[in-house]
């Protein structure tokens, strides 16, 4: 049901006293509803009318009395403080009418029209045909005040706009207030826990709140409820017939009986999956083995009518928790923030992201089963103006991560297509960097036994450099940042952690050191060096693995009989683990100095105009003594074409680009021609003046 503001009307309607001469007003924007009025209320404080309380009022056109009840729930500052009780189609009439214990009068029929309790002259008139003529005949005998323009709030609903309105019916109940008390006694003492945990106090805001949950359904599908009548209306609860009907012997009845036709709420019978799909009411394994299950997975939309609801009925019939943990994901938006709806067009199929689609073809398919032409073009419009070349080809990997890398603990979350290109290369960066460790390791000697210390010392059979060590270092690092984001639920983490080792870490530097590390080292080095290249990869596989599983699994099948395990599937193998064992102090800040070192000398020459490839002699002086061995992999990653080391201060090159990092100076030596400087100044005036 959506409550929809429209311009309605409020019309005010004369009841005369019975007792004495005297009238009230009423004001509603329901004249209809007056054929079921049992009583006008009116505020206690209200000086204005208090003294009327316990006498009566006649109701017009129907020749009932009704008397004047005093409570709380009637504002008497608005209108004329008097307000006309209908127990029987207002939620809050209602509520004042088992208050005063009054009676119960339904006017409408399930189809809407007026039923056999109103007078004769309105029977089986639509409820709206009937309004006009019951204003029609207010007016005639003056008991018509007035009728007036009003903003209204009207329930429709959502699905073919039509009004719902509040109407008395004999329904199914489940009495709440104990099964809500346990729900809630479970969530405080973190026996089930929220993620993020602010979800918990919407949690609470319902179940404190709680009224009988009213479960009977009057459609044509679902669990039929198990109730069945006699011929004189009794009603006999049973799980069978024959239980049912052996209930109505024993009442000394023998006839015939009818099941009640309504069916359950469908979250009743959602609320029994975690218990009743194990096998329960019987004692079966699963039963034992999956109650509690570890998460479940849902939106917010829903932590009353499912969650809630679920935690009820698992604690209530079975003494266990359903599920130990809740996440609460985000509800998907377009790029500008927009809900995604099939009338504008802004909802995109994750199909057509994994496989692509042509802009024609996304054009039929968003507009297919849309009668209005008007809703064909606006859609039209939309997807021309985002999607002008269609939708690219991303894969299910790069959707995956993507999604991933958009899991925080937002209640919404906006969906740019262009993070799907990022992490679509990011797949492609991992291909490259899995093909080029297996070009040099595949065929070589990895060095992939085991090994004592002395072996693995420097210069023994396995000499692992400091970048080798660092590597090492930083992968163990990166699985405790993973591994606490998904044990924290915080996905987005996980996935950014994952995405920065194997990007910038492993890809942009590690390999390209190993690049020269095999070229010019010796052969413990290199062998070192290959062992730690794939299983590096191997593990990082194995980590990446939960969130883009189909390029994991098919560079596995390649890596693994490199790496020297064995193993049917990647998904069969065991999640890295935490080891502090290799996490190397010293190599780390050796390594931290080197990319330091690396990235300012990139710095000076992006800042002095001067092209990355663009080889020049670097003069470095000052603390150099960690990275003498470095000198190799600073020149190949910085692309100079010599490294000078001096142990005194550098000399002073005039114009020449120069900066300094952690106690260490650094100089570009830059052969400056007068001539060719000249011109490029004179060139440059030329076109900013051509500009201007």
């Amino acid at each position: 049901v959506e409550n929809v503001e429209t311009d309605g009307k409020i019309w005010e309607i004369k009841y005369d006293g019975v007792e004495d001469d005297f009238s009230l007003t009423v004001a509603t924007t329901r004249p209809e509803t007056m054929l079921g009025d049992v009583a006008i209320a009116i505020n206690p404080g209200d000086e204005r009318n208090n003294h009327l309380v316990g006498k009566h009022v006649e109701v017009p056109l129907c020749g009932r009395t009704i008397p004047i009840i005093a409570d709380e729930y009637v504002d008497a500052s608005f209108g004329t403080g008097c307000v006309k009780i209908t127990p029987a189609h207002d939620f809050n009439d209602f509520a004042v009418g088992e208050r005063h214990d009054l009676e119960l009068i339904n006017v409408l029929n399930l189809d809407g029209t007026i039923n056999q309790t109103g007078p004769k002259q309105y029977r089986n008139l639509d409820r709206f045909v009937a309004r006009k003529a019951i204003l029609r005949d207010l007016k005639s005998i003056n008991a018509l005040v007035s009728e007036k323009p009003h903003k209204l709030s009207v329930p429709k609903s959502d699905r073919t706009g039509e009004v719902v309105e509040p109407m008395l019916t004999d329904q199914w109940f489940v009495k709440t207030s104990g099964m809500a008390k346990k729900s809630l006694d479970v969530v405080a003492n973190r026996e089930i826990r929220f993620h993020p945990e602010h979800w918990t106090s919407t949690y609470n805001h319902w179940l404190e709140n709680i009224q009988d949950w009213c479960i009977s359904r009057q459609l044509w599908w679902g669990h039929q409820i198990p109730a069945w009548y006699d011929s004189e209306g009794r009603v006999y609860v049973a799980k069978t017939e024959k239980e049912a009907r052996q209930k109505a012997l024993s009442n000394g009845y023998d006839g015939p009986l009818r099941r009640d036709e309504d069916v359950l709420d469908t979250w009743f019978s959602s609320a029994l999956v975690p218990f009743t799909s194990l096998g329960w009411p019987d004692e079966t394994i699963d039963l034992e083995k999956y109650l509690p299950s570890n998460v479940l997975v849902t939106g917010f939309d829903i932590i009353f009518f499912w969650v809630a609801r679920m935690i009820m009925m698992t604690t209530h019939f079975t003494g266990k928790v359903p599920f130990k943990d809740v996440y609460i994901n985000a509800l998907v938006r377009d790029a500008d923030g927009q809900k995604m709806s099939k009338s504008k067009g802004n909802t995109i199929d994750p199909i057509d992201l994994l496989d692509g689609i042509d802009l024609e073809s996304l054009i039929a398919k968003s507009t297919k089963g849309l009668m209005l032409d008007e809703h064909q073009e606006k859609i039209r419009k939309y997807l021309c103006k985002n999607y002008p070349k269609g939708i690219s080809a991303y894969g299910a990997d790069a959707v995956r991560f993507t999604f991933t890398s958009l899991a925080t603990f937002t209640r919404t979350l906006n969906f740019d297509l262009g993070r799907c290109e990022g992490y679509r290369n990011f797949c492609n960066k991992l291909w490259n960097a899995s093909r080029f460790v297996l070009m040099n390791t595949a065929g070589h000697d990895c060095g992939l036994e085991s090994h004592s210390a002395d072996e693995c010392a420097v210069g023994g059979y396995l000499d692992f450099s400091p970048a080798d060590r660092w590597i090492s270092s930083e992968f163990e690092r990166t699985v405790s940042r993973v591994r606490k984001g998904l044990d924290e639920y915080r996905f987005d983490n996980a996935s950014a952690a994952l995405y920065q080792f194997v990007w910038d870490e492993f890809c942009d530097w590690y390999l390209e050191i190993a690049k020269i590390q095999i070229r010019q080292g010796s052969e413990a080095q290199q062998r070192a060096t290959r062992r730690t290249l794939i299983r590096t990869l191997e593990k990082t596989l194995r980590l990446a693995h939960p969130i883009i599983p189909f390029i994991t699994e098919e560079l596995w099948q390649q890596v693994n009989p490199v790496a020297g395990f064995e193993g049917k599937s990647i998904m069969l193998t065991s999640y890295p683990t935490v080891g502090t064992k290799k996490i190397d102090e010293a190599a780390d800040e050796t390594m931290n100095l080197v990319k330091a070192l690396v990235s300012a000398c990139r710095s000076l020459k992006a800042d002095h105009n001067i092209g990355p490839s663009e080889r020049l002699p670097l003069h470095i002086s000052g603390d150099i003594e960690p990275i003498k061995p470095w000198f190799n992999e600073i020149c190949a990653l910085s692309k100079c074409k010599e490294v000078i080391a001096s142990d005194g201060p550098l000399p002073e090159l005039k114009g020449c680009p120069s900066t300094s990092v952690k106690g260490v100076s650094l100089i570009l030596k830059i052969e400056i021609d007068p001539a060719v400087e000249r011109q490029k100044i004179i060139d440059e005036q030329s076109r900013v003046q051509a500009e201007l």
